[in-house]
């Protein structure tokens, strides 16, 4: 029996066999511990424990060891060989580095390794100022070259992402003043005099310094992740960035038993289920008030044995969920502890990153764990006893647990037959209530004469309740209903008295003011909401069997619904004449005029939903034989429709009062309006005309005025991305209120030329710099230049799925401009995927140079690594600069190309149709940077913060200027 079981754990025997599994097995573990602890690196968490005598009496407690025994297995611990200390270390990422390169960006790359400073110098009396000059020094002037570890180059970009991780040895984990040291340095890549000037000065092949790092080992956490300060050698430039560091603390070579005989997370698992059954029977035996948060000893040795071995977070919550759904299955605790564990690997799961046994592993303990909850929810009257506190709550916890179980991809994938969890615990309690009956009715056969029993069972499930009858042989229940028929009246009477006198106490305390921007109703209509729902909900749980009776309260229920209507009509008015005669002003008496309008159409609304709401099709089926449909429609749909009747004449009248107190006030803003905007004299302009056609003109003038403030607004504040979000969401009000619901002015007035020209000005305008970058590309691949005014270049380009690759084939570039002295060029085309943002770890290509050619042919082949989806996004391309070499001075620009990546051929067709040398050759026009994406320039200009897109500003200039280079060196030609 279930409900024993908290009675049996609280024996000493059956607490030593949960917590005791085989002797020898319980001995390599407990070494595994003492290694761990004995053998610990890096800087102590502030929630950890840091004195290591601590950690060795709570493990001595946590596996049950004698004093002697653990004695003698922490001297045998200390004899064994030391384990190879290592610090794992990822390089993530810099931002807001220097430019090096006469680009405005730099080509950098990282330099790391451990500094093992000797005892002698840092004794000396010079220490202080050896300390110093070594913090500034590179890397590589420090360390041998077999030390140093050095990661990719990223080219031309100020904010680089490398994401590469090296294992660094530790020579001796004592020694106090070792560093690791971090350095940032670029390969020189500049063309021209420049470069040759640069280099004129300092020896070749030397790299720019753009920072460095030092970080003591002592000061670092087992885990450790930070951002870095990069320290200057010289204060010229303070500011050089700061780097993203990750560092991990690990062994490698461990000499004890279980890390050579069994694999890391398998030793971690079984020490996580031992450090859990320990704390699990630390509290009160039968209680279930353990919220599965260990104690910070035992988060200190799981956190020390992770972290040393190397296992991965995925693989710390695997083995958590592990060890909590078998204990789970043998102690007792909330079954909410389990919640977090498969929260977290639903969040990491990726298909393939577990090996076959542990597949296994983790679908044997999801269908384990299934299995044993359903078996309680089948014996749910001992287990969740009603009479017991917290039964129910303990129950939906259990069942939340189940459909969040089943609905993980993990369980999706892992498990063969995913079962229908809804029919396994509706035959659960069904069988289990079946069962159950059983048993009371044989305790309790000798004690009765008639054997009439009556079993009603309700269970919670989740957010609703699942409800079933059992109505076989001696369970049938017949005419309970009958028992209550004499209280209905006196029962729906009292819930139309409260709900009545909630109505009128909400109308009471109500401002008449709105909610919110999109609510324009006040606080009244909640409340009146609220009562008809509770009103609706009565009579969904009322389901009166008998068809007559039921019609008959629905007919009630009708009648006290409409009847609340009606009179919250006529107080709402009365509330907005009390209100305004307190306060004179017009505007405001107008205002709350209009709230009560929203009130009564939201009323409205309520009444409409009523037949759908309350079943009517229902009730009209179920009373088909007692009850005509010709009395139903009379009855219940013609009251609705004269409530809804009234509430439209409520409405009208409301807005004639409205109007008759705006009259004057409409009329003096026709005059001074007409006065200033037309030239014939407006009390002409309004002689004989309809009044409907006065405030629709009204209408239609404010609009213009608005729009031209809005505009006037918008060239004021440029470049403020927030103050334009916000004029956005002014307009989109302003034409909802302008349109008013059609009895305002139509759509096609308010969607003039004006409004159309100021949508697009705030949509660009409100854009983000890298939205708005995308923009300029779309602009200048749509841009029509003239017919090869600068040439063209003929490309082949095809994307491969299977690969994930883009090929582009350069064929040649015919009708260059000459740019030489000599009336030709030397043309060279460089190869980018815009926007960068887009492609951050895409390089920049170049073809070779071809000297004194105007049609030059260069038949070279480029790939790129790209994903098809961002080939796919608005505003990619590949961008063709042609230039002109040129050996002392810049570069002449020859000229652009666009070529929009979503129409590679390969990216949207099937791989396999398309034949690789069929792919047909595309001509680009070259172009030059003119009026297209100007204005978006501008609004990149202005934003001043944003060093991404002032870098692009830069760049985008730097090409202006080179074309009007390239413009006048033709004219002189």
């Amino acid at each position: 029996c279930f409900a024993h079981l908290p009675i049996f754990l609280a024996s000493p025997e059956l607490r030593k066999q949960v917590i005791q599994s085989s002797r020898g097995a319980r001995t390599l573990l407990y070494e595994e511990v003492l290694y761990t602890i004995l053998h610990r690196l890096g800087k102590p968490e502030l929630t950890h424990v840091a004195d290591p005598d601590e950690l060795y009496t709570y493990v001595q407690k946590a596996f049950n060891m004698d004093p002697e025994e653990h004695d003698i297995l922490l001297q045998r611990v200390k004899e064994l060989e030391k384990p190879i200390f290592c610090l794992k270390a990822t390089v993530k990422q810099a931002r807001g580095i220097l430019g090096k390169d006469v680009s405005g960006f730099s080509d950098p790359y990282c330099l790391l390794g451990i500094e093992e400073k000797t005892r002698d110098s840092s004794s000396s009396g010079g220490s202080r100022q050896e300390n110093k000059k070594r913090s500034k020094a590179v890397v590589k002037n420090l360390l041998p070259e077999d030390q140093t570890h050095r990661t990719q180059i990223i080219s031309q970009t100020l904010n680089p992402v490398w994401n590469e991780t090296f294992i660094l040895y530790v020579l001796d984990s004592d020694d106090d003043v070792e560093t690791v040291r971090h350095k940032l340095g670029e390969l020189t890549d500049l063309h021209g005099l420049k470069r040759i000037f640069k280099e004129a000065r300092k020896d070749k092949g030397q790299d720019d310094f753009l920072g460095n790092v030092v970080l003591r080992l002592q000061d670092l956490h087992g885990r450790d992740d930070r951002w870095c300060r990069l320290e200057p050698r010289t204060e010229t430039y303070p500011n050089r960035g700061h780097c993203h560091l990750q560092f991990l603390f690990m062994h490698k070579r461990r000499a004890t038993s279980a890390s050579k005989t069994q694999p890391s997370y398998t030793v971690h698992r079984h020490l996580l289920q031992q450090m859990v059954s320990y704390e699990l029977l630390r509290h009160q035996v039968g209680s279930t008030s353990w919220n599965g948060e260990l104690s910070k000893h035992a988060s200190t040795i799981l956190y020390l044995h992770a972290t040393q071995k190397d296992i991965s977070d995925f693989h710390q919550v695997m083995a958590h969920w592990l060890a909590y759904s078998k204990l789970y299955q043998n102690l007792e605790f909330d079954s909410s502890c389990l919640l977090h564990q498969i929260t977290s690997i639903e969040y990491q799961w990726v298909e393939g990153r577990l090996r076959q046994e542990q597949n296994v592993e983790l679908a044997d303990s999801f269908q384990c764990l299934l299995a044993y909850g359903i078996s309680l929810i089948r014996k749910y009257q001992i287990v969740f006893p009603l009479s017991a506190p917290n039964s129910t709550k303990k129950l939906q916890s259990l069942l939340r647990l189940l459909v969040q179980m089943c609905k993980m991809k993990a369980f999706r994938e892992l498990c063969t037959e995913t079962p229908d969890l809804q029919e396994m615990v509706t035959e659960a309690l069904k069988t289990g209530t079946a069962e159950w009956f059983q048993m009371k009715k044989q305790h309790l056969k000798p004690m009765v004469k008639v054997s009439v029993c009556v079993c009603v069972c309700v269970c919670v499930l989740g957010s609703g309740f699942v409800s079933f009858l059992s109505r076989e042989g001696q369970l049938e229940l017949t005419n309970y209903h009958q028992w209550f028929k004499e209280a209905i009246p006196k029962w729906l009477q009292k819930a139309y008295t409260i709900a009545l006198e909630r109505t009128q106490r909400a109308i009471q305390v109500d401002q008449l003011t709105p909610l919110g921007e999109l609510n324009k109703h006040s606080t009244s209509t909640v409340d009146l909401s609220t009562c008809y729902a509770q009103m609706v909900k009565t009579w969904q749980q009322l389901d009166w069997p008998d068809p007559e009776e039921a019609f008959m309260i629905m007919v009630k229920f009708v009648e006290d619904i409409c009847k609340i209507a009606l009179m919250y009509c006529r107080l709402i008015k009365t509330r907005a004449e009390e209100l305004s005669s307190k306060k004179h002003k017009e505007g405001e008496a107008a205002n709350r005029l209009c709230v009560v309008v929203n009130n009564i159409e939201q009323l409205r609304m309520m009444i409409l939903k009523l037949p759908s709401q309350l079943d009517w099709a229902r009730l009209e089926q179920k009373t088909g034989a007692v009850i005509a449909p010709e009395q139903i429609q009379h009855t219940l749909h013609h009251q609705l429709q004269a409530t809804v009747t009234c509430l439209n004449n409520e409405i009208r009248g409301v807005v004639q009062t409205l109007a008759s107190k705006l009259h004057a006030g409409i009329a003096r803003h026709i005059q001074e309006l007409y006065t200033c905007s037309a030239s014939r004299d407006p009390e002409d302009v309004s002689i004989g005309m309809p009044e409907q056609t006065i405030f629709s003109s009204l209408l239609e003038l404010l609009w213009n005025h608005t729009l031209d403030m809005l505009k006037e607004a918008a060239k004021q504040q440029l470049g403020n991305l927030a103050y334009f979000k916000k004029l956005q969401c002014a307009l989109k009000n302003l034409e909802r209120c302008f349109h008013g619901e059609g009895c305002g002015l139509p759509e096609d007035t308010l969607h003039n030329a004006t409004f159309t020209a100021l949508e697009e000005e705030l949509d660009l305008c409100s854009s983000t710099s890298r939205k708005l970058i995308q923009k300029y590309f779309s602009a200048r691949i749509q841009q029509q230049a003239s017919p090869e005014k600068y040439g063209a270049v003929t490309i082949k380009a095809l994307y491969r799925h299977s690969e994930q690759k883009l090929r582009v084939e350069v064929l040649n570039a015919v009708n260059l401009l000459p740019l030489d002295s000599n009336g030709l060029s030397d043309p060279f085309i460089q190869l980018t995927l815009e926007p960068r943002h887009e492609f951050p770890e895409v390089m920049t290509r170049t073809t070779q140079c071809i000297k004194n050619n105007l049609h030059p042919l260069f038949d070279e082949v480029f790939e790129f690594l790209v994903p098809p989806k961002k080939c796919q996004q608005d505003g990619t391309c590949l961008l063709l600069t042609v230039f002109d070499y040129d050996t002392l001075g810049a570069n002449d620009l020859e000229g652009e190309a666009f070529f929009p990546l979503c129409k590679v051929l390969g990216l949207s067709e099937d791989e396999e149709a398309i034949n690789p040398s069929r792919v047909p050759q595309t001509r680009l026009s070259l172009t030059h940077p003119g009026t297209a994406g100007a204005e978006i320039l501008k609004l990149l200009e202005t934003r001043k913060g944003d060093k991404e897109a002032q870098a692009f500003v830069k760049l985008r200039r730097q090409r202006a200027k080179q074309s009007r280079e390239t413009e006048r060196q033709q004219e002189q030609q």
